[in-house]
């Protein structure tokens, strides 16, 4: 049986192993952290592809668990006025509704998930090195454990050792926005339940749902350098808090009440993105998710692009009938919609118009809707659409 092993038991770490013990593989997992999963207290969005995704997985269950539905996307602008109000994604299929969830929990439950079905994942394991040879992979663990398989995930986000080791040059970079989080205990509603509201003002970019507890999740992008550890670190909440609120008082919408009503649970980060074209993969080394291609958090898509590259990647270790063949397979259909995103994003979160740089002219085609189905269908051969008659292994 072949063995992987999986660096990273974050989002895209936790369904690579899913994906690829469901294919038929024998995967372990090694997570740096000891309580398993770096939580830095923002939420994210679950978009349709990526709940079709966890359906491929068969870890819809576990998902739906926590968070709550979203079906129906508001559209406001400077002024408060509702430009758009229409439904999101594939709203009327309860297992591909939107889902609004904070990213701690969406850890947890994908680690119990590979827990529950056996899988192995080993906390406080820090990777160092990796070791490739003609027939087998290392991984060399600070403390000095090692861990031997065919094939090596990296899945260990965006400050990668995995990529580190692979493509040394390959760093992230800023994305033209700090982006703010926050939870608001007591804000007036700025839309009905199961509603993700966007406000496209003048100030920032705006965006808030609330829980069917009453509590308000909220984001928003606003223009500038990262913000550096040092002034992370020595910042209050009300440092956060006040600029953010007097710059969306700007605009007449709802996002300055909503920021003011914020207490202490808020946040900031840097919008980051991997440059385009950077290697991917060298002999059994594969990265995946954030490590591969990071991108700003403008269209909602990093989590979701994790997901789908755990369906396509144990599916094309499944369907083809060498690793090599596996991995270039994988990244032929994987590189140019993630390119694309990253891309997107990037234009977003730069208010440009076109994109900065001739590099991104690589993200040229994003794959359609019936392609991307067809690639997260678990029972068709990814090769060829048809129905997949044999086991993984």
């Amino acid at each position: 049986m072949v063995r992987v092993i999986v660096i990273g038991g974050g989002i895209a770490g936790t369904a690579a192993a899913l994906g690829l013990h469901k294919a038929g593989f024998d995967v372990s997992v090694y997570e740096a952290y000891p309580d398993g999963a770096e939580d830095i207290g923002a939420f994210l969005t679950l978009a349709s592809n990526g709940m079709r995704a966890l359906a491929a997985l068969g870890a819809s269950v576990a998902v739906t668990a926590i968070g709550y539905p979203l079906t129906t996307l508001r559209v406001l602008d400077g002024s408060g006025a509702e430009v758009a109000n229409a439904p999101l994604g594939e709203s009327g299929d309860p297992l591909l509704r939107y889902r609004c969830l904070r990213r701690g929990e969406l850890n947890a439950a994908l680690q119990a998930e590979v827990a529950r079905r056996g899988i192995s994942i080993r906390h406080g394991a820090r990777l160092a090195s990796v070791e490739e040879g003609p027939s087998a992979v290392t991984a060399h663990f600070t403390g000095g454990a090692t861990a031997t398989g065919d094939l090596l995930v990296g899945a260990d986000g965006l400050r990668s050792t995995v990529r580190r080791l692979i493509a040394p040059g390959a760093e992230p970079l800023h994305a033209g926005q700090r982006v703010f989080y926050g939870y608001a205990d007591h804000a007036a509603p700025a839309g009905a339940p199961g509603t993700i509201t966007m406000v496209r003002g003048g100030a920032a970019a705006f965006g808030c749902a609330m829980s069917p507890a009453g509590e308000t999740y909220w984001f928003a992008r606003v223009a500038g350098e990262p913000p550096a550890a040092d002034e992370i670190a020595q910042s209050t909440p009300t440092r956060w808090r006040e600029p953010l609120v007097e710059l969306l008082r700007k605009d007449a919408t709802p996002a300055a009440g909503i920021v003011a009503a914020t207490g202490d649970r808020i946040m900031v980060t840097g919008a980051t993105e991997m440059p385009l074209g950077m290697p991917w993969r060298s002999g059994r080394v594969l990265i995946v998710g954030d490590a591969a291609h990071a991108a700003s958090p403008a269209t909602g898509q990093g989590a979701s692009m994790a997901l789908e590259d755990a369906v396509v990647l144990a599916k094309a270790l499944r369907d083809t009938p060498d690793t090599g063949s596996a991995l270039a397979l994988y990244e032929t259909l994987r590189r140019p919609r993630v390119e694309y995103n990253i891309a997107a994003s990037g234009r977003i979160s730069r208010a440009a118009t076109a994109p900065p740089g001739p590099a991104r002219g690589q993200a040229a085609r994003r794959p359609g809707d019936d392609e991307l189905i067809r690639h997260l269908e678990w029972d068709a051969d990814i090769r060829t659409g048809c129905a997949h008659g044999g086991g993984g292994g």
